[in-house]
């Protein structure tokens, strides 16, 4: 890909109450998104493409993750 995670810049959700359990986003160029886990920053990070990236947020608002 090009791209060296540690470079961008990694942001959590305006949602995040600071617990343990965050997740960080960063816009990548050519539409590219990458998730990591907060707590481990230098760790591997999940790519995704704008199509893949599209599908998993309208995953989340339509609650296809929730746990039952």
């Amino acid at each position: 890909m090009g791209i060296d995670p540690n470079r961008v810049a990694w942001f959590k959700s305006s949602h995040s109450s600071g617990g343990q359990e965050c997740v960080e986003v960063a816009f990548l160029g050519e539409g590219k998104v990458g998730v990591r886990d907060s707590k481990h920053p230098t760790g591997p990070a999940l790519i995704f493409t704008p199509g893949e990236w599209d599908a998993f947020t309208a995953g989340i608002n339509a609650g296809e993750f929730n746990r039952p």
